[in-house]
């Protein structure tokens, strides 16, 4: 497989990272590929993890080609100076915007942290088909902005407000993602990152990244009548 590549410079590369395939090895599945080792062959040089998106999600994902890069670009990441975009498809009417503020625990040793979700509704659909204890299937399409950087935060955040991420099987509405999977044909989690922007640390130029949905999810957009804007 040969990574799309979104950006290159001297300093970074973006890639638009499929569905299914982890940032970099892990000790979980030591066997299956990785974005990091799988772009190191495809560049024929190093390349330095900066942050990650989960196994399942989709999109913009960026590298450092130095490990002085990838200092400069982590202190953006943890001065919250770098904007991050997400589309998702989420079960129900979400609400035309909102902003969700609860802390969450990373792993059961460690106290919550902030965690901070503003989203927008882009567009909502309803399905005419009986799911689990409702007459109809409804869904919404939600433009997302994570202030904060947690894990799974997204998908946790959007779980509390009883609108989980479709084909999120660790948070997410079984029935419904069972009938995503027999009616759209579709076994992903609906999770895509779609922009990244930041003001590059070695030529002060501002940057925006983006990664324009994959054909499939297009073509489900299409079906749904959805039209996503650019930004």
């Amino acid at each position: 497989m040969t990574l799309p590549i979104l950006h290159i410079d001297d300093h970074y590369v973006a890639i638009h990272k499929p569905a299914g395939l982890f940032v970099h090895p892990t000790r979980l599945a030591p066997r299956d590929p990785s974005c990091m080792p799988m772009l190191r062959n495809q560049l024929g040089r190093d390349v330095f993890t900066i942050h990650r998106l989960d196994r399942a999600t989709s999109g913009v994902l960026l590298f450092a080609l130095s490990s002085e890069s990838a200092r400069e670009i982590c202190r953006l990441f943890e001065g919250r100076d770098v904007e991050k975009r997400y589309l998702a498809v989420v079960r129900g009417y979400a609400p035309e915007s909102g902003c969700i503020d609860s802390p969450l625990r990373e792993s059961p040793k460690k106290d919550p942290a902030e965690a901070v979700t503003r989203f927008e509704r882009i567009d909502t659909v309803e399905v005419p088909e009986p799911v689990g204890q409702f007459e109809t299937a409804r869904f919404s399409l939600v433009s997302v902005r994570p202030e904060t950087g947690r894990m799974h935060q997204i998908r946790k955040h959007f779980a509390r407000t009883s609108h989980p991420v479709i084909g999120d099987t660790n948070y997410g509405d079984g029935s419904q993602n069972r009938f995503f999977r027999n009616h759209f044909g579709l076994r992903r989690l609906l999770l895509m990152a779609t922009r990244l922007a930041f003001r590059h640390p070695f030529t002060d130029e501002q940057l925006a990244i983006e990664a324009p949905p994959s054909d499939d999810v297009q073509a489900l957009f299409d079906r749904l009548g959805w039209t996503v804007e650019g930004d």
